[in-house]
């Protein structure tokens, strides 16, 4: 299995990770078979967090594989904000894994300006993970955001972490652009590794896997990371990237333009659709669409198993009044659209401009009724 930085960190991980956050799901048998087999086929990244289950999933961790604890990169997150807290967590964490040090500790989920500030400040989480760090419990600190990107792209400007850990997926892509145009490019910058989470946007791609995974793998990151619960999954994720070639910006391209999970409804950011006679910002809206629910709920039902997982994903990440803010303050909305259609003879996507209009004013105006 291909093997890449970590950063600047001088460690080397395998493209595809072991996430822990599904071993939930499963006993601790079928775990300890899963993990070892992971570790036999090369890979060497484990990653979990204390939240997980209240520890459960750190427990089955260093419960199966602790005793090869020299072959992988482990990784946890706390969510804690505090030094104490912070401190308190890990050395829990420490008890769950039956180790002695991580790998890297992640700042998980740090959703708002307020909450790194707060982990940034006196006596916050960073503040505590040094003094870890000093300690020899932790060797590198980490961050981690869900969804929009404002809150990472701060963080590795203010502070010198090591990683970041963010979502990238090609459905996702179209709704939070930012990660890729700015996030990834600040991160090389700085020397941070970048754990790519959710290559099949938590499931929705689930029947394009294989192109998910090549998309993911062809990203400018340290790791890919999937949650792994059964055999079928893990042989399958395996051969994904021992077959791995790096997709052409050409392939990149036409799997924007024709993946079925994109379809005629999701916008491509391309801008095309410019000028409106009205001058309305018709991407811009989109993009905050995708903000409030990653464009899912497109009021076109298939079927009952489809509409039961975008309803479970679209709001996942929590940008939904993030996205109504900035719809807010713009100072034309969809609203004022006349349906002239000169945008819908523009659109190479065949997206029926006119209709998503209503229904991103429906979502960012907080309308009664579509």
């Amino acid at each position: 299995m291909e093997k890449r930085l970590f950063g600047s960190t001088g460690l080397e991980t395998s493209i595809l990770g072991f996430g822990g956050f599904h071993l939930l799901e499963i006993p601790v048998a079928q775990a300890n078979s899963l993990l070892n087999q992971y570790l036999d086929a090369g890979g060497n990244y484990i990653e979990t967090a204390a939240s997980y289950g209240n520890g459960e999933s750190e427990r089955k961790i260093g419960q199966c594989v602790s005793h090869r604890r020299d072959e992988y990169i482990l990784a946890t997150k706390s969510g804690e904000r505090t030094k104490e807290k912070c401190l308190a967590s890990l050395d829990q964490s420490l008890i769950n894994l039956k180790t002695d040090h991580i790998d890297l500790f992640i700042m998980h989920a740090v959703g708002t300006m307020a909450e790194l500030d707060q982990i940034l400040g006196p006596n916050g989480a960073v503040e505590g993970a040094l003094e870890a760090k000093k300690a020899g419990k932790i060797n590198h600190i980490g961050i981690s955001m869900h969804g929009q990107p404002d809150v990472l792209i701060h963080a590795l400007k203010e502070y010198p972490f090591d990683a970041v850990m963010t979502t990238i997926n090609y459905y996702d892509h179209f709704n939070f652009p930012e990660i890729q145009d700015e996030l990834l490019p600040l991160a090389k910058e700085k020397g941070t590794a970048v754990i790519l989470m959710k290559p099949v946007a938590d499931g929705l791609l689930w029947r394009s896997a294989k192109q998910a995974f090549r998309y993911a793998f062809s990203q400018p990151v340290s790791i890919v990371v999937a949650g792994i619960n059964n055999q079928e999954m893990l042989s399958t994720d395996l051969s994904y990237a021992e077959d791995f070639t790096p997709m052409s910006e050409e392939e990149i391209n036409q799997l924007y333009k024709e993946a079925s999970e994109l379809g005629s409804y999701v916008c491509r950011q391309c801008d095309a659709c410019l000028p409106c006679p009205e001058n309305i910002q018709i991407s811009k809206i989109f993009k905050l669409e995708g903000y409030f629910d990653r464009q899912m709920a497109d009021g076109i039902i298939t079927n009952a198993s489809d509409y039961a997982l975008k309803e479970r994903l679209r709001f996942w990440f929590g940008n939904k009044e993030l996205a109504k803010s900035r719809y807010n303050d713009l100072a034309v909305k969809a609203n004022v659209c006349n349906q002239c259609g000169v945008c819908m003879t523009k659109c190479p996507y065949d997206i029926d401009i006119i209709r998503k209009l209503s229904i991103a004013e429906y979502k960012l105006a907080g309308k009664d009724i579509y």
